[in-house]
């Protein structure tokens, strides 16, 4: 199986869990366990964007390449 399509979905999901942690907590709470809650949305958040580009980069490197199929037949156009 193809390294990169795992690691852009785990990539993805930390990006969507991080949103729902952020989001979830109200701007402005001084409680510090909801702060922290927010803090750790926020690196989650940043670190999914990360791991999705890299598995979008695995992928995109790992992917294979078609072959060059170059035609060397000369027409002969004085017939």
């Amino acid at each position: 199986m193809r390294t990169g399509i795992p690691i852009i979905i785990i990539g993805s999901s930390m990006f969507v869990l991080g949103l729902i942690l952020f989001y979830s907590i109200q701007i402005g709470q001084t409680d510090p366990i909801l702060r922290f809650i927010k803090n750790t949305g926020t690196f989650v958040g940043l670190s999914g964007m990360g791991v999705t580009l890299a598995g979008i980069i695995i992928y995109l490197i790992n992917r294979n390449a078609q072959p060059i199929q170059e035609d060397f037949e000369i027409e002969n156009r004085d017939q």
